[in-house]
């Protein structure tokens, strides 16, 4: 079989057989199709699509390509559940909700990506934090899940490895935006993790790959009736990123706002809405409680109490990290040698948080190439919500850099980001639809 005629049928607008599907998946686990030849397929793709049982069958091939972990024989006394996030600018929820959910009755193995196109990644994120182990063998992953509740890892190389290298070229080949694509990387992932349920939070707005409504719902219908088809019970919540997401965007600093919030701390609103959204529903799915806001409840009891910031610490210790990193996470996060408040006069209008997570990887937090290296400790802090009104005594941020000349670029780049004006719309709620199938 010839890879270039799989492109040309797909650049012809026609539909790709089973054989021609696994064709391809076999050749990005064992990585002897070009990168060139994998970009021309996903452009592809982008322009003309794939139809549902296509979407299907490469979200089962590719879930198929390396190991697929099976939690039955580890006798769990809770439901196996995860979230996952179609990617926003200071989305940190994760850290929150595998704590949350693990002190509530739950195991989450969370296996997360690494930053796509102009938003953060978890992995990236936790990186952050000194000594712990992003890429363990998958007898450490199961025994910390077991034992702690949770684990947040990055995708390794046993774990769906086609949709590995297809995910890597896809961020740096403008083909991200394709909801068969964007559905089979991420449920090839979750499928292969053994889960019982999933809930997914599909970001739309200026900082999302879904921009309007209607495209956040087309995905969300795809993930659910495409969960289903591989027996996976998943919900969709709908949330706003037409702002950055808490107050942090970046790597370390975003960590550093996950601990404040877990230890009761410091809980932004919308973030809070977020995560407690989000938690809540996996409760439902998982059988752990069965109304909403009693579900809501008891993961907010779960901050309340400490046993949320407690299971993060036990789950960082297993991981590699440092033992006291909860209380002393400042000592522990690495800071950048700039830090500088970034002013304006005016309310906070609107935000073009597209460009605030590249203003982010022009600080180095984000890749422009796969493979790049970040400095993990350059973001934004302290960032307002829209409709605050600025002056010499609030920023609109606090930018963190590398060099005075970084700052100040970043500095120029957050303003060129925001509309600053007499007034702003009222935020509206950050969960906009929860969509059960």
């Amino acid at each position: 079989m010839l890879f270039t005629d799989i492109i040309r049928t797909k650049r012809d607008g026609g539909t790709l057989s089973d054989e021609q599907i696994q064709f391809l998946v076999d050749g990005l686990a064992d990585g002897s199709l070009p990168a060139e030849q994998v970009s021309s397929l996903a452009m592809a793709v982008f322009f003309n699509g794939m139809s549902f049982e296509e979407a299907a069958q490469l979200t089962l091939a590719m879930s198929k390509s390396g190991t697929v972990i099976d939690w039955s024989t580890e006798d769990l006394d809770g439901p196996v559940l995860d979230k996952h996030s179609t990617g926003g600018v200071g989305d940190k929820v994760s850290f929150m909700l595998a704590p949350i959910v693990a002190a509530c009755g739950g195991y989450v193995p969370m296996i997360s990506g690494r930053g796509l196109g102009h938003t953060g990644g978890t992995t990236d994120k936790v990186e952050s934090i000194p000594g712990y182990q992003s890429m363990p063998d998958f007898d450490t992953f199961r025994r910390v899940v077991k034992t702690v509740g949770c684990s947040v890892i990055g995708q390794t190389s046993d774990l769906a490895p086609a949709d590995r290298r297809f995910y890597a070229i896809r961020d740096v080949t403008s083909t991200v935006e394709s909801v068969p694509l964007i559905t089979a990387s991420i449920l090839s992932k979750k499928i292969a993790a053994g889960l019982e349920a999933l809930v997914m939070d599909v970001k739309v707005g200026t900082g999302a790959f879904m921009e309007s409504r209607e495209r956040a719902r087309e995905l969300a219908d795809s993930i659910i009736r495409t969960a289903g088809s591989a027996g996976l019970r998943t919900h969709a919540l709908i949330t706003d990123m037409n702002q950055v997401l808490g107050t942090t965007a970046g790597n370390a600093v975003e960590i550093r706002e996950s601990v404040r919030y877990l230890r009761n701390e410091e809980r932004d609103a919308r973030l809070d809405d977020a995560v407690l959204g989000l938690c809540g529903e996996l409760l439902l799915l998982g059988g752990i409680e069965s109304e909403r806001d009693a579900a809501r409840q008891r993961c907010d009891e779960a901050v309340t109490s400490g046993s949320a910031a407690e299971i993060f610490g036990r789950m960082v210790e297993a991981m590699g990290g440092p033992a006291d990193f909860v209380d002393n996470a400042d000592t522990h996060l690495a800071k950048a040698p700039v830090v500088r408040p970034v002013h304006a006069d005016g309310v906070l209008a609107a935000m073009n948080t597209r460009a605030v997570g590249n203003a982010i990887i022009e600080l180095g937090g984000g890749r422009r190439v796969v493979g790049e290296a970040l400095n993990l400790a350059v973001g934004f802090t302290d960032i307002a919500r829209v409709g605050t009104v600025l002056d010499a005594g609030k920023p609109l941020a606090v930018v963190h850099a590398a060099s005075e000349d970084a700052a100040e670029a970043a500095a120029k780049n957050l303003l060129d980001a925001c509309k600053i004006g007499e007034s702003a719309p009222e935020s509206g709620d950050v969960i906009l639809e929860i969509v059960t199938g």
